[in-house]
């Protein structure tokens, strides 16, 4: 099983859920390019190329057919990867945002206040010549408070957050972190693509009650033929800590075939 972080997040998003999951996975957790210990290249944040960088770490380790569970910005790479390499992927669950990337879905410009609140870092963070790292740079408490705070759900724990902000004060991450948003176009131009080629595989669009509720799911259906869709009750955007318990469940009941057909063979 592959586990794909978010934004501003690493792998460490998935601490309290990984446990429980490797009772019956192999579980691997990844740093995305640009973030945590992962090379920081200039370039290669395009969602293809995010794909690809994950389907090569898991041939390194072995393994031909995977689950893979996206969060956030994990949704956009978990949708691209399993888009581009539908040989690979066993089954996919993706969770908390209104969809991958579109053209003719994407939000205007002008918004009501609580979605522009919880979307308004998608243009500041796409903005190239080094002016968001400026403007972010010794900032991050602030920048990523907000960002943790807005998007619904009961407080991160203070050390926690601390732990993020640390993360993201190392100005190689800093940039690195803003690679994905910055090849947004080129994501846009492939997912165009994309839409063409319904997903074979069983999907599960997961969200929290107070954030985005079953548009994670509903932004699949026209993308896949096999898509079910839960709402986790009380949850914001940040499901792996906020809701452990409940996303264990609903992953769980999701990937019972998956697990079934493994131990199986």
């Amino acid at each position: 099983m592959l586990l794909v972080h978010g934004w501003p997040e690493n792998w460490y998003a998935w601490r309290m859920v990984m446990p429980a999951l490797a009772r019956d996975f192999t579980v691997v957790a990844v740093d995305q390019r640009g973030i945590g210990l992962t090379d920081k290249p200039k370039g290669g944040y395009d969602s293809a190329t995010l794909a690809n960088d994950l389907v090569a770490l898991m041939d390194a380790l072995g393994y031909q057919r995977f689950a893979v569970v996206g969060h956030d910005t994990g949704y956009i790479i978990g949708y691209a990867l399993a888009a581009d390499h539908p040989d690979r992927v066993d089954r996919l669950a993706v969770a908390e945002i209104p969809g991958p990337p579109d053209v003719a879905s994407a939000p205007p410009l002008f918004v009501p206040e609580p979605v522009n609140n919880r979307l308004w870092h998608i243009p500041f963070n796409r903005v190239n010549h080094e002016l968001t790292e400026q403007l972010v740079r010794g900032r991050e408490e602030i920048f990523y408070g907000y960002e943790f705070a807005i998007q619904g759900g009961e407080p991160l724990p203070d050390q926690v957050l601390r732990y993020y902000f640390d993360l993201y004060s190392d100005p190689e991450v800093l940039r690195g972190s803003f690679g994905l948003y910055r090849a947004w176009d080129a994501t846009l131009a492939q997912n165009e693509q994309r839409k063409s080629r319904p997903l074979p595989m069983p999907v599960l669009g997961i969200g929290g009650e107070k954030n985005w509720g079953d548009l994670p799911g509903q932004a699949m259906m026209p993308l896949a033929d096999n898509v079910q869709t839960v709402v986790i009750p009380g949850a914001g955007h940040w499901l792996a800590e906020q809701a452990p318990e409940e996303l264990l469940a609903a992953l769980t009941t999701f990937l019972a075939p998956y697990r079934a057909g493994q131990a199986g063979g």
